[in-house]
Parts: C-alpha cells; structure tokens; sequence
C-alpha cells in the first residue's frame, strides 16, 4: 500500500468511515493484484471476478481485523472462492462466454503510465498462461503479482508448501528453458 505501515490502522479506521482517499488507496493497491491474479486464471471473467471480489473486500472492512499482510491475503482468499464459485456455475453452464480478445473495446483515453504498466503486467501475465500449466501460473502469480511467501500460497490454494515450492520450481524450470534454450558454456 502507499501508506507506510504504521499508517495502516489510520487508513483501515478511514476506509470503514467511508471516506474516499482510503478506499482510493486500498483499490490501489489490491485490485491490479487482483484482476492480474483473476485473470491469469479465467481471463474472460476477470473484470467481473475481480469487481465481485473487490466489494466483498469493502462490505467486509467491519469485521476485518489484521494488518497489511493479512488484509492481502483475505482479498485474494476472497478472490480465490469468487474464482471457484465462476467455475462451478461454468461447469453447470453449456456456453461459455465470448474472449475479451473476441470482443470490440473501445478506446480509452487519458491513459497514464500506470495504465501502460497495468497493460504490460497483463501481457506478461498472458503470456505465463500460455507457457504453464494453470497450477504453475496460478502459484507463480501469487508468489509474483501478489507477493506471497511460499506458506501463505499453500494455504490459498489449499495445498502443502512443498507442493508449491515443486510447482514453483517446475514452472521456472521450464520458463528457463524457453527463454534460454542453449546451456551457457564457460
């Protein structure tokens, strides 16, 4: 977050208030963790994931008790669920929903250079997807894009730590290899 983190408590007491500028900084900071997270998993329902998950984060502000770390780490646990509740409701579903690629946007302008990180993370996190399995993008994007340590990534995902360090593992493994196919010679 931008505020430092004795400002925290502050910044959590002005974001129950509903005031403004705090419920500003907390999207700031969690919500592009969070679509990137979304939508390394479910690309077409990203937005709409990440949407859900972030008003569930502001309706739930009353009740939650913690610092930075464990605010994190509840937004993407309410992700995580937003997330398996799509695909239960998908699987149940005969059609699925047309690709963001497949489907004309319009263009924004006034775009700042946060907007063009945003769209470059996006692009890196896309490519991920197309060179991992969704285990490993899924492990390697909370560990990168959320900043989790390796135990925090295991209870999300609901698996043991060394599961996650071998997925890690694996996962960079294998980007390693494609991005530097030849071994390095001395």
């Amino acid at each position: 977050m931008t505020s430092e983190p004795d400002d925290f408590p502050t910044l959590l007491a002005a974001a129950r208030a509903g005031q403004g500028r705090a419920l500003a900084a907390l999207w700031r900071d969690l919500h592009p963790r969070l679509f990137r997270y979304l939508r390394s998993q479910e690309p077409a329902a990203a937005e709409d994931l990440a949407s859900e998950a972030w008003l569930s984060v502001v309706r739930g502000l009353d009740a939650f008790e913690g610092d930075q770390g464990t605010l994190r780490r509840w937004a993407f646990t309410i992700a995580r669920r937003r997330l398996i509740d799509h695909r239960r409701k998908q699987a149940r579903r005969r059609t699925r929903a047309e690709p963001p690629e497949r489907m004309e946007r319009s263009t924004v302008t006034g775009a700042d250079e946060q907007v063009l990180e945003s769209l470059s993370a996006l692009g890196a996190v896309d490519r991920l997807r197309s060179l991992l399995t969704p285990e490993q993008t899924e492990v390697v994007v909370l560990r990168v894009v959320g900043g989790f340590d390796v135990s925090e990534v295991a209870r999300l995902v609901g698996r043991r730590p060394g599961a996650v360090r071998a997925l890690q593992h694996r996962a960079l493994q294998r980007l390693s290899r494609i991005i530097s196919p030849e071994p390095v010679t001395d």
